[in-house]
């Protein structure tokens, strides 16, 4: 039973990422919430998730032309550093601490997306 609701997080999850919301928006609270996971494996487990969907789709752009790459490294090179430098910060951090950043990036993500849509509706 577990298999299947681990299967239907990860179905939502994904449907969701790829509607642009991102996956990890779901899946990280389904798997801290409902299934009892420390916040630095879900975390982590959304990073890994993440990989395959984002080679995939790097790939679906770059086949419709729609990849530009010149200043590509300009913008590569600071978020690979960032990212590390990130989880690195993350890895030293209790869990209880990751989990109020996370709910707070949650919060300023549901903030932002609502002003999008005020503002796009006038």
């Amino acid at each position: 039973m577990s298999f299947i609701l681990y299967l239907l997080a990860g179905f939502f999850s994904g449907l969701l990422g790829g509607m642009g919301m991102g996956g990890g928006t779901i899946l990280i609270p389904a798997l801290t919430i409902i299934f009892g996971i420390e916040q630095h494996v879900a975390q982590a487990t959304n990073l890994i998730a993440f990989l395959p969907m984002a080679l995939f789709t790097l790939n679906m752009h770059r086949k419709n032309g729609l990849l530009r790459t010149e200043g590509l490294s300009l913008i590569v090179i600071p978020a690979l550093l960032t990212s590390i430098a990130a989880g690195f910060a993350a890895s030293l951090l209790p869990s209880f601490v990751l989990r109020k950043f996370f709910g707070a990036f949650l919060v300023m993500l549901s903030v932002r997306l609502f002003m999008q849509t005020v503002n796009s509706s006038r």
